[in-house]
C-alpha cells in the first residue's frame, strides 16, 4: 500500500466512525462527569440553633451529612448523640481531638494520660460509625516535647501503629492533622504526615488536610495528592486570611485547586467547617455553603 491509499483508507474509516457516532457521544466520551459527592460537615458550634435536634434540623435544611463533634463533648454526650442521629441523613464524621495529654510528651504521667484518653474517644468513635479521631502529635505549647529527630520519629511511628490497630479493632482510624508553623513544630505538611501513616504500617493511621494550615504548602492539590485516596481520611476548611467561614475573607477564599484533587482521587469522606464568623451564622454559614457548591463544580 503507498501513503496515498493508506490515506484515502484512513479517511474514509473515520468518517464511518463519524457517522455512527454523534458529535454529543464524542464529546462526552472525551471529557466524562465526575460524579463525585461534596459531603460537608459542620463541627458541633457551626449551626446556629439550641441544642442537637435543632442544630441537625438547620443542618439538613441545608443538606449538610457530615457532624464533627469535639472528643470531648462525644464522651459526655454519647447518648444524645447517639439518639439525635437516629433516622437522620447526617452521620459522625471525624472527631476532633480532646483526648488529654499529648504522644509526644517526655513526661511519662502526660504520656500516660493521653493513651488512656485517646482510646476512650477511640471506643465512643467507633460505636457511632466516625470516619476516626484527629490528633496533633504536639503543639508548640505542649512541654516538655521530645525532640525533632530521626529517632523520635521512629518512635511516633510505633506508637501511631499502636494506636491505628487499636483504632481498626474498634472500626474506626486516627487521623493525623498538620499544623502551621504557629501552632506545631513538628508536623506541618500534608505529605509529612501520609509519610508516617505509610511509615506506621497499620491501616488504620490515616490523615487529613486542613485550607487553614495548608498555608505552609505550594499548592492546595499537590498537598492532597501527597496523601491521596490511601491515607487522606478528612478535610477542614476556614476562609484563609482569618479563619472565618469560607468566603468572609474574599476572593482569598479558593478552593477549587484542592477541590480538583479530591474530585480526581473520588474522595468520598468529609469536607468539616473549623471556624468562626464575624457576622450573623443564619447569613453567614449558607453563603459559606453556597460559596464552596459553586467551588466544587468548578473544579
Amino acid at each position: 500500500m503507498n501513503r496515498k491509499e493508506f490515506l484515502q483508507r484512513s479517511l474514509a474509516g473515520a468518517a464511518a466512525v463519524a457517522v455512527g457516532t454523534s458529535s454529543v457521544e464524542l464529546f462526552s466520551s472525551c471529557t466524562p462527569k465526575n460524579k463525585t459527592e461534596l459531603k460537608i460537615s459542620f463541627q458541633e458550634g457551626t449551626a446556629p440553633g439550641e441544642g442537637l435536634n435543632a442544630k441537625f434540623d438547620y443542618m439538613e435544611q441545608l443538606g449538610i451529612v457530615g457532624f464533627e463533634p469535639h472528643g470531648g463533648y462525644l464522651l459526655k454526650n454519647f447518648d444524645e448523640i447517639q439518639k439525635a442521629l437516629s433516622n437522620r441523613n447526617i452521620k459522625l464524621s471525624a472527631i476532633c481531638a480532646g483526648f488529654g495529654g499529648f504522644i509526644l510528651a517526655e513526661d511519662p504521667a502526660v504520656k500516660a494520660e493521653f493513651d488512656t484518653s485517646m482510646r476512650a474517644i477511640i471506643d465512643a468513635a467507633g460505636a457511632l460509625g466516625s470516619t476516626g479521631v484527629i490528633m496533633v502529635p504536639a503543639f508548640n505549647r505542649q512541654e516538655p516535647c521530645m525532640p525533632h529527630t530521626l529517632k523520635t520519629r521512629e518512635y511516633l511511628c510505633e506508637q501511631m501503629h499502636e494506636l491505628g490497630e487499636y483504632a481498626l479493632k474498634h472500626n474506626t482510624t486516627v487521623i493525623l492533622e498538620p499544623l502551621n508553623r504557629r501552632e506545631a513544630h513538628y508536623l506541618r505538611q500534608v505529605g509529612d504526615a501520609a509519610a508516617i501513616c505509610r511509615d506506621s504500617k497499620s491501616a488504620g493511621v490515616k490523615c487529613m488536610g486542613d485550607f487553614w494550615h495548608m498555608s505552609e504548602e505550594t499548592s492546595d492539590y499537590a498537598a492532597l495528592m501527597a496523601a491521596g485516596p490511601e491515607y487522606l481520611q478528612h478535610v477542614h476548611i476556614a476562609s484563609r486570611g482569618n479563619r472565618k467561614m469560607p468566603g468572609e475573607d474574599g476572593a482569598v477564599d479558593n478552593y477549587v485547586d484542592g477541590f480538583r484533587a479530591l474530585k480526581e482521587m473520588n474522595y468520598p469522606y468529609y469536607v468539616s467547617f473549623e471556624c468562626g464568623t464575624n457576622g450573623k451564622r443564619e447569613e453567614t454559614v449558607p453563603a459559606a455553603v453556597q460559596l464552596m457548591r459553586e467551588q466544587w463544580e468548578l473544579a
